[in-house]
């Protein structure tokens, strides 16, 4: 018959499981038990001066003869003198106000794939036909597809700005915006197709 060692075991691990319990979860820290309420006894306390005298002090009234002409009395009630005339049953003031022109600033914006042309148009007038005697290889304008012929139109590349019009129509190459004539591409420093070009319109 073999002896039954379960018992001891479980009895071992009973104890083992209490003595951890005990560590793990410790009592509050700091806790006590609160003392009784006592009275304060007043001879435990000694007077002690500051070695110094005080003397009262006031605020002085205000001179009403030095009071602006706007002032107001403490009791007053301030409101506006518009408001009051309106209640008063008479008609409101008429004012008349300079007229604000809103502004509006131009912003710049980068052209990556700015172009050029002129030399098979030298002679042509170009599409909006403000060039006399045609465009020639000095001739400083730019073509675009939409914007009405005149359109005044600042281009600036590597410290160079220039400002300029719309004279002709174009380019008719996709994703491309501006074609510039080579007076203008000459003036700016960019002779060739590409980007960093800045231009804002107006």
């Amino acid at each position: 018959m073999v002896p039954d060692v379960r018992l001891p075991r479980v009895v071992a691990r009973a104890a083992l499981i209490a003595v951890l319990a005990l560590v793990v979860v410790p009592g509050a820290v700091g806790s006590r038990i609160p003392s009784a309420r006592t009275a304060i006894d007043p001879s435990a306390f000694q007077l002690v001066g500051v070695g110094r005298s005080w003397t009262a002090m006031t605020t002085p009234q205000l001179d009403s003869a030095g009071l602006s002409a706007g002032h107001l009395e403490p009791d007053a009630f301030l409101g506006e003198p518009q408001a009051a005339t309106a209640m008063d049953g008479a008609s409101r003031p008429t004012v008349n106000l300079p007229r604000i022109t809103p502004i509006v600033q131009a912003t710049w914006h980068l052209d990556n794939n700015i172009s050029w042309y002129g030399p098979g148009f030298y002679g042509n007038a170009g599409a909006c036909g403000l060039v006399p005697g045609g465009i020639q290889a000095d001739t400083i304008g730019v073509a675009h597809r939409t914007l009405p012929c005149g359109t005044r139109v600042t281009f600036r590349y590597n410290g160079r700005t220039v400002t300029t019009i719309v004279i002709d129509r174009g380019p008719y190459v996709a994703g491309r915006i501006w074609d510039m004539t080579h007076g203008l591409c000459a003036a700016l420093g960019h002779c060739f197709t590409g980007g960093g070009v800045y231009y804002r319109i107006g």
